[in-house]
């Protein structure tokens, strides 16, 4: 990979199963140093400590979604230029188009396979550039 390396990522997931299993895809399989968020809110809180180097953010969330939350990281002025990608089970081509549109490098939909997610992951991070 050229630039800066994909260590640090902050998963925005409200499904506690979900959030088990990607856990351990990341960071067991991936290595990667992963955060966790229940929730939008909480990820607003979480990220400036963080500062992780990618977001993985659910779309379908109660309280502030993917999409909300997404726009409240983009005014965090260190965090503005941060990637992210999104998560749904709602794959149809208007749902990724609008999502691409707010400035995802890509969507991975539900469910995933946890085998391949950090290959996934890093894929989608070695193009983002390109």
């Amino acid at each position: 990979m050229t630039g800066s390396d994909l260590k640090k990522i902050l998963l925005v997931e409200d499904d506690p199963d979900i959030r088990t299993v990607a856990q351990l895809s990341l960071e067991t399989l991936g290595g990667f140093e992963l955060r966790l968020a229940p929730s939008g809110q909480e990820a607003l809180d979480m990220a400036p400590i963080f500062a992780p180097d990618l977001f993985i953010l659910d779309v379908m969330m109660p309280g502030l979604d993917g999409p909300g939350t997404l726009a409240g990281l983009r005014r965090i002025e260190t965090l503005a230029g941060t990637p992210v990608i999104f998560m749904t089970a709602k794959v149809q081509p208007q749902e990724v188009a609008h999502l691409k549109s707010l400035g995802a490098l890509e969507i991975i939909s539900k469910p995933f396979d946890p085998m391949s997610l950090p290959e996934q992951i890093r894929s989608i991070w070695s193009r983002r550039n390109g």
